[in-house]
């Protein structure tokens, strides 16, 4: 596997960013499942080589290893249909995103479509702090407005029924 996989300790970090402690195990195991989606996006290595290799990373253990498992091969499995729902929401070729961007962009369609039992906006959040963690500066943002509207495609009901957020009070 390649060692510019990005990972916890070389990732950007942010003042925002948990503290390992703090992260559940659905969390840990879509950091995972991101580094595992970058080596296919960029080294195309096979799925089953990728998924031994991440299952010896350094707290590999504390991941919810079944959702891992769902995210990476379902991703992977399912990547060309992933893309046709991705591409017509961007401003831009989908060759010119970064891996990362691609990755959580999998993700997030992939968690809308299939893990039902994860509420969008929890769908949403997470892909938002993977692309904090590992991306660049503001590939959070374009991540962001991207979830959103497949979340309004892929969950119409469930973003209808929920409230908006509260906006912020402007600082004094």
């Amino acid at each position: 596997m390649s060692a510019d996989t990005p990972t916890p300790a070389t990732a950007k970090s942010g003042g925002t960013a948990r503290k390992a402690a703090d992260k559940s195990a659905r969390t840990r195991a879509r950091e995972f499942a991101l580094q595992g989606i970058y080596q296919y996006l960029v080294g195309r290595n096979a799925a089953v080589d990728i998924d031994t290799f991440t299952r010896d990373l350094a707290g590999f253990h504390k991941a919810d290893s079944v959702h891992f498992d769902a995210l990476l091969h379902g991703c992977i499995a399912e990547a060309t249909a992933l893309d046709a729902l991705i591409t017509p929401r961007l401003d831009r070729p989908l060759a010119e995103l970064s891996p990362i961007e691609h990755g959580v962009l999998w993700i997030g369609a992939y968690e809308f479509q299939h893990c039902l039992d994860v509420p969008w906006r929890v769908v949403l959040n997470e892909c938002i702090e993977l692309a904090k963690s590992f991306g660049g500066t503001d590939g959070h943002k374009y991540v962001n407005g991207v979830m959103h509207q497949l979340a309004s495609q892929l969950r119409p009901a469930e973003v209808a029924a929920s409230p908006a957020p509260a906006a912020r009070k402007p600082a004094p």
